[in-house]
């Protein structure tokens, strides 16, 4: 039976990196390898940022060394630097991803340049790297030091991220603010521009709306959700942001639905008990 949704967890890297407690190299490497024995296509391995400002990714290159590596799998990461390429490059990284943002006052608080610095930031690595290359937009609703998000904002960075290479967008709600009326109203602004494969969408669930927008997100033909195993995750720069929607609720609730998600449920239930002792 062919997938008819993807799903991209995001467990092992935007899940565990704002922990306080440092997990072991091991156990995240326990993680991955369980992920990806139960079917999930792509996993988000490692963050190649400065240990300095994330010192919970300082281990990328060996969680990347000792993992299994699975057919069929693409074990991701993300680089906020030509660096960061080499050492994806090195870690043997399948894929990698920038990250930006839709709006001014989250990009300087988390990376410290404007909108446009970063993507001129960006275009050398996109065009530089040999593997495939996602973009990331946060606050694509609302930021935490901005207010409401412009789509139009939305759609500028997404054009330009699209122009340089970037295969596909990933429209990060980092608050975990947005509702079905403003993932509506973004959502028809943006495909009335792009194409619904070139989208994908990352829902955090700080007020238990992920799953809402996810299936208004199904309405509008998108059909690649980022999720985190046990719902870990959160961001240093976006306070009081809860963690991103759980890959098992998302799981369950496309398959509720009659999508095919290609995901052993009941090997997913036993990697979400594991992430939730990691973070006990």
């Amino acid at each position: 039976m062919e997938i008819d949704v993807t799903i991209f967890e995001m467990g092992p890297r935007d899940g565990l990196q704002n922990e306080s407690k440092f997990i072991s190299t091991s156990d995240k490497v326990k993680l991955v390898n369980l992920l990806s024995t139960s079917g999930i296509p792509k996993i988000e391995t490692a963050s190649f940022v400065s240990s300095k400002w994330v010192p919970q990714m300082a281990d990328g290159e060996q969680v990347m060394a000792g993992i299994n590596r699975k057919s069929g799998v693409a074990f991701t990461a993300l680089t906020p630097n030509e660096k960061g390429l080499e050492r994806a490059i090195r870690a043997k990284a399948d894929e990698i991803a920038v990250f930006g943002s839709a709006s001014e006052g989250f990009s300087k608080a988390n990376i410290n340049k404007s909108v446009k610095e970063s993507l001129q930031t960006f275009r050398p690595i996109v065009e530089a790297a040999p593997m495939p290359v996602r973009g990331y937009i946060s606050c694509i609703t609302d930021c935490p030091y901005d207010g409401p998000t412009n789509p139009t904002q939305v759609i500028k960075v997404a054009e330009e991220l699209l122009d340089m290479g970037c295969y596909e967008i990933s429209l990060g709600d980092t608050l975990g603010s947005a509702n079905p009326n403003t993932t509506e109203k973004l959502l028809s602004a943006l495909l009335s521009v792009f194409k619904a494969k070139d989208l994908a969408v990352h829902f955090h669930d700080t007020q238990g709306k992920a799953i809402e927008n996810i299936d208004i997100s199904l309405d509008f033909g998108i059909s690649t959700f980022d999720a985190s195993i046990a719902g870990l995750g959160g961001c240093p720069y976006a306070p009081g942001a809860r963690g991103n929607v759980s890959t098992e609720a998302v799981i369950d609730f496309l398959e509720s639905k009659g999508f095919h998600t290609g995901v052993d449920r009941e090997k997913i239930k036993v990697a979400a008990e594991f992430a939730r002792s990691l973070t006990r």
